[in-house]
């Protein structure tokens, strides 16, 4: 490695792509790492994010906000400590038309309420203002884009795309993804869609996804270049279990864990799902196996069930109620199967739901602890450590293990009193987070970023997952084989 900076403000490189799930979050880590690794100091940018998977992360006046969990990533690949401005626009989805909006890690109730693009203009100047500071405080920027830069719809009030490469003159890499077919016409047609101006940032094409042999593309990238001027600077191979959470959390359940799979946790894929990348780690379990469960013969033959966060509680309680997995679950439960949930998934397993003020609604639980759940208007947002309790039951190989994690949501939940009066009380582990059934097989907690603990992992599996920063190394490593020499030059 060597150590070097760059004069001047950071030198800006952008991702952009032809289709959201083109590779942009997984490439934009990867050259994070890949700068970083040439001693140079690269923070991520991403001007606006739409996900409900999001990360605790610092604000400028040293507090507390939110960031998607791509930009956090990003910046763990970047070796650098993730704050607000790397992602200061965050989009939390909470129905088909209605979004939270985060800015600068902070819940703005003015911009949720605003059409979409009249928020553009109020937005703007923070947006840059963040990004001009990290190209002040780095050598490099690593820019993520949003969708396609070509969603001509959109391009009077963009925020995330060509507008942030033009404010700060980024050199824009445009990546397709070939499995889908169609990619050379993907690539063309957005550089075509363009400003000519706009295309002028374009300096190379990415090619990601492949499967067979590269030759056989020939002779398609030289006469797309000879049409646009653009070279494809790098052919990327499919990358199967590549260890990074997907930037929505979503995984493909088709592919199994490596060697004989052990336990098989059933993964209730509401709606509103959320912070589903923090799953990842069970993934890289050997002999663990993940599956969607959307009804209730998913949740067959299961080990555990697991009820993950949710941005809308109570509507998929509802949904999960329609589908019949209600039923699925207490009868797993029943049987002395594994129940576990997380944040929204834990205030599903209470008794009850009340909402005073607007923020979620209110509803009956599912009733396999005897909690009750308040909503309050203020989201609590922090880091967290803690140590489990003395657990019993079919969680007991946690009780006593220190772990750190993240705490993201609006309720707060406690016993149930009526229910504590007549003798049904949850055992609490961590004071106001943690809880199981008196049976021990039903756990739910609030605390985020459990399975990312090395300590938890070989507690309930015996087994570490590999690191972050293995997985990250192994993306520089790529990057550095499959670019053409020079394409990724900064000088």
């Amino acid at each position: 490695m060597t150590n070097k900076t760059l004069p001047g403000p950071a030198r800006a490189i952008m991702v952009l792509g032809t289709s959201s799930g083109a590779g942009k979050s997984w490439l934009a880590t990867a050259l994070c790492r890949y700068y970083a690794n040439q001693g140079l100091k690269v923070a991520p940018f991403k001007a606006q994010n739409m996900s409900n998977n999001a990360r605790v992360v610092a604000t400028p006046s040293g507090g507390q906000g939110e960031i998607g969990s791509a930009q956090y990533f990003q910046a763990l690949a970047a070796r650098a400590a993730p704050d607000v401005r790397m992602n200061p626009l965050l989009l939390k989805p909470e129905a088909d038309t209605k979004s939270q909006v985060v800015l600068l890690g902070q819940v703005s109730d003015a911009l949720s309420a605003m059409p979409w693009r009249g928020r553009s203009q109020l937005v703007w100047p923070q947006i840059a203002a963040a990004l001009d500071a990290l190209r002040a405080e780095n050598d490099v920027v690593v820019i993520e884009g949003a969708g396609s830069p070509a969603e001509i719809n959109l391009h009077d009030s963009d925020v995330v795309n060509m507008r942030v490469a033009r404010h700060c003159g980024a050199r824009c890499l445009l990546v397709t993804d070939i499995d889908r077919g169609g990619a050379f016409a993907h690539l063309y047609g957005t550089w075509a869609l363009l400003p000519e101006g706009e295309r002028a940032l374009i300096q190379g094409f990415v090619l990601n996804k492949f499967r067979g042999d590269a030759a056989l593309l020939a002779p398609a990238p030289q006469l797309l270049q000879d049409k646009t001027g653009v070279p494809v600077v790098a052919t990327i191979p499919m990358q199967w279990n590549h260890g990074l959470p997907e930037e929505d959390g979503v995984f493909d359940d088709r592919a199994s864990s490596a060697g004989a799979v052990h336990t098989r946790i059933a993964v209730v894929a509401y709606p509103r799902i959320s912070n589903l990348d923090e799953l990842q780690p069970l993934k890289n379990v050997p002999g663990v196996r993940l599956t969607w469960a959307r009804g209730p013969a998913d949740v067959d033959g299961a080990d555990w069930i697991l009820l993950p966060g949710s941005k809308a509680t109570v509507a998929d309680l509802a949904w999960l109620r329609a589908q019949g997995l209600d039923a699925a679950i207490a009868q797993h439960a029943a049987r002395g199967g594994r129940v576990l949930g997380i944040c929204g998934g834990l205030q599903m397993l209470g008794e009850a739901l009340i909402d005073t003020v607007g923020v979620d609604g209110n509803g009956p639980g599912l009733g396999l602890l005897p909690l009750v759940t308040s909503f309050e208007p203020t989201k609590t947002v922090r880091h967290t450590r803690a140590h489990f309790g003395a657990v019993q039951g079919a969680w007991a190989a946690l009780a006593g293990v220190e772990l750190a994690g993240y705490e993201i949501h609006h309720g707060q939940t406690a016993q149930h009193p009526a229910m504590a009066a007549k003798g049904d009380v949850a055992r609490e582990l961590i004071t106001g987070l943690a809880w199981q059934n008196p049976a021990g097989n039903v756990l739910g907690l609030y605390l985020h970023g459990l399975f990312e603990d090395a300590a938890v992992l070989r507690a309930l599996f015996g087994a570490d997952a590999p690191t972050l920063d293995a997985v990250f190394e192994r993306m520089a490593e790529g990057v550095e084989r499959w670019f053409a020499p020079g394409a990724l030059d900064l000088a």
